[in-house]
């Protein structure tokens, strides 16, 4: 599975804003999270938040100016009001779209704008886990999914989730210096993270992402 991810009873998506690394000690962002509330087609509420969050950016072990290492810490929060709120299922994917010299602040289009999503998965390709280093150049960004969930499909044989499916009406996960590396980046890097919460019931599915604002890795 990942690394100190906990999973609960509770979906939620934060946001922060940082500030400017610093390539030669440690530098910490307090990141002031965010909330985003949607109505589904049946009266349903969902509410989306992010709490807690900060990064961490440490001196990477290639100590030059392509190398980058981030700690991350955070709690998404998904809660269900209304008609289908203790029948419906919620599944929840948090992330961080990762950008080299791009501005990744348009993905999400309106600030803390809802945005569709297919089963549960982001609209931009994750690498293949969350603790691996990211290798790419400038004009480029790769989505990193937080869950990574082993379990036997129906014939026995191991398959992974990217997302965690919780009984409504509300589920959470949290992480704590979670790291990811950059490498090879010749430009500025940024960071934002996301909650993607696709609900289901047995009349409609509704999605909901939440995004955070953008932050500094150098």
């Amino acid at each position: 599975m990942f690394g100190k991810i906990l999973a609960a009873a509770l979906v939620t998506t934060a946001f922060g804003i940082g500030q400017s690394a610093v390539s030669t000690a440690d530098t910490f962002i307090p990141l002031p999270g965010g909330t985003i509330t949607r109505e589904l087609g049946d009266g349903t509420t969902v509410t989306v938040s992010l709490e807690g969050e900060s990064a961490r950016i440490v001196p990477s072990m290639g100590a030059t100016p392509l190398h980058r290492n981030v700690w991350v810490t955070a709690r998404a929060n998904v809660d269900l009001a209304g008609p289908s709120a203790s029948t419906a299922t919620i599944k929840i994917s948090p992330g961080y779209l990762v950008g080299c010299q791009v501005d990744i602040s348009g993905v999400s289009g309106t600030n803390n704008e809802s945005a569709t999503v297919q089963s549960g998965t982001m609209p931009i390709a994750p690498t293949e886990s969350f603790g691996a280093g990211i290798t790419f150049g400038p004009g480029a960004s790769i989505g990193q999914l937080m869950l990574d969930l082993e379990r036997p499909d129906d014939y026995g044989q191991e398959s992974h989730k990217r997302y965690n499916k919780i009984p409504g009406p509300h589920t959470s996960v949290t992480w704590i210096d979670e790291t990811f590396a950059v490498n090879g980046c010749g430009g500025y890097a940024q960071a934002r993270a996301f909650v993607a919460a696709e609900i289901d019931s047995s009349n409609y599915i509704g999605n909901v992402v939440l995004w955070g604002q953008p932050f500094s890795i150098g």
